[in-house]
């Protein structure tokens, strides 16, 4: 999931990779056995942006509107495949043009009015019209239609392999067919769907609510009566409030207060696994950043290591590839661009400026992340002869700034949404898709001929040969400076039972119950 604003507005993220750090017990197991019934609170540093599932890109949203849209399919707790979810089953045609869609029986909407696929038609359709949103995931569907109430056809300009994994992603979650009579902004001001929880209030930059859909279709959920998601940006005061007994779960909190955490009775810490990677951005719209030289040499000159130690405790894995271990056709083999000053120096000697130059770096105010990695990168920096200018912006200023391509170098982050590469790479390579390649203008048309044929490639053996290319001649392109994977970070009451966060982010809090 890059979410542009939320990557840059979040606070610090100090966490380790692929680990779990607890007080002997895990969320889904921990705490005596949750009985129906209790109010969940959920303390966040940041408040949500918009309840618009197929615009924004933000976290604090997406992890919100989760709880009451749902799609045709979603993400195994893995991370690494899709399955059915408001689907039954589907098959697809020979030629792999034609996807034909029967749907879940006695789903209805949390108003109580039926889905059917008239519903699924129209949130599709909305979902590939946007412009900036999520519709380059859909970019390949050439029609939606539906034949009769339980069936859904789409057909698509040619065959496409991430199709599945993209129906998966919230963006094109089910909605009511024409908002239930309300303009799109109405609707999502108290937006309906088929989910476990549904709409309840919204005081911006204080808290959401969802209450229990007491007519969801899956039997016997969701166990809490409602979920509270409350902005308190101090962490120590999220910290307090879970030792407390005010909230039950802490978004996010600093990996530095994870061993006070542990020591504290009736508190948890886990570091779920992620699919979470940092990156230095390299705007090749500006000079001298437009000379692959200057971009290896600066990549060659970031102590990863460093970060990993001083940003995450030594907890973090550095990254060798754009793309990151739970996403499948990862490469582990990609020989990513590693700390070495004297290679550093020998690319920027090679370079259109030798001598070095004056550049800024680009960062969000109030985000000791950025102020962080800004540091360490003019530090390391300096001894290429390169000056590095920090500029401090507002969170939402930088976002834009980034956006608008506005900028020399930068900082940001991607979490994959779905379970196939294609969401990323796309993103990240293709000029064309949207981003400009990640806000960078990166341009290889033998990527991102890669990209499309991998697009386009049902075997496996095939598509891991395709992106193993794309990773490797990425990571010699420097189009970003691959930083570090880092895990998501959650403290909460031992009398929480059966949460979890996917690789991908979200969770699902209709398995979350509350022991006495």
């Amino acid at each position: 999931m890059r979410k542009p604003l939320a990557a840059l507005a979040a606070a610090v993220l100090v966490l380790g990779v692929a680990a779990c750090a607890d007080n002997g017990s895990t969320p889904a197991t921990n705490g005596s056995a949750g009985a129906a019934g209790g109010n969940l609170t959920i303390v966040r540093p940041q408040d949500s942006v918009s309840m618009d599932n197929t615009m924004v890109f933000s976290n604090a949203s997406i992890w919100v509107f989760q709880q009451m849209f749902e799609s045709l399919y979603e993400v195994t707790p893995d991370g690494k495949g899709v399955q059915p979810l408001l689907a039954e089953s589907h098959t697809l045609s020979k030629d792999k043009l034609t996807w034909t869609f029967k749907l879940k029986q006695g789903v209805n909407f949390s108003s109580g009015a039926p889905m059917t696929s008239a519903d699924v038609k129209f949130s599709l359709d909305q979902a590939r019209s946007t412009k900036g949103g999520w519709e380059f995931l859909d970019v390949a569907i050439k029609s939606v239609d539906a034949p009769d109430a339980s069936t859904v056809v789409v057909k698509t300009k040619y065959p496409w392999a991430p199709l599945l994994a993209d129906l998966a992603n919230f963006s094109n979650a089910v909605v009511p067919k024409d908002y239930a009579g309300q303009s799109k902004e109405d609707f999502y001001k108290a937006p309906v769907g088929t989910g476990p929880f549904k709409w309840d209030h919204w005081t911006k930059g204080s808290e959401i609510e969802l209450v229990k859909n007491a007519g969801y279709w899956d039997t016997g959920k969701p166990a809490l009566d409602s979920v509270t998601w409350k902005v308190v940006p101090d962490d120590n005061s999220r910290n307090v409030q879970i030792q407390g007994g005010q909230a039950q779960i802490n978004e996010n909190p600093p990996f530095s207060s994870v061993e006070q955490l542990k020591g504290q009775p009736g508190v948890g810490v886990t570091l779920f696994p992620s699919t979470k990677t940092d990156y230095i951005l390299m705007n090749q719209n500006k000079k001298p950043y437009d000379d692959v030289h200057v971009r290896r040499a600066i990549s060659y000159a970031i102590d990863r290591e460093a970060m990993v130690k001083t940003l995450l405790f030594g907890n973090g894995t550095v990254a060798n590839s754009f793309l990151m271990p739970n996403v499948p056709f990862y490469d582990a083999a990609t020989p990513g661009i590693t700390y070495d000053m004297a290679k550093a120096k020998e690319e920027l000697a090679k370079s259109s400026v030798p001598n070095g130059f004056t550049t800024t770096f680009l960062a969000s105010s109030g985000d000791t992340t950025d102020q962080a990695i800004a540091q360490i990168l003019q530090s390391s920096l300096k001894e290429l002869g390169i000056t590095v200018d920090i500029q401090n912006v507002d969170p939402s200023a930088a976002h834009d700034l980034q956006d608008a391509q506005k900028y020399e170098i930068s900082h940001s982050y991607w979490t994959m949404d779905i379970a196939d590469p294609d969401e990323l790479v796309t993103f990240a390579v293709d000029p064309s898709a949207g981003s400009k390649s990640f806000y960078t203008s990166y341009n290889n048309p033998q990527v991102i001929a890669d990209t499309k044929k991998a697009e386009q490639t049902f075997d496996d053996a095939g598509r891991q040969e395709l992106y193993s290319a794309i990773q490797k001649q990425a990571a010699d392109d420097a189009f970003l400076g691959f930083l570090y994977y880092s895990p998501f970070s959650y403290s909460y009451s031992t009398k929480v039972s059966g949460f979890q966060v996917y690789p991908t982010g979200n969770y699902h809090l209709e398995d979350v119950t509350l022991g006495s």
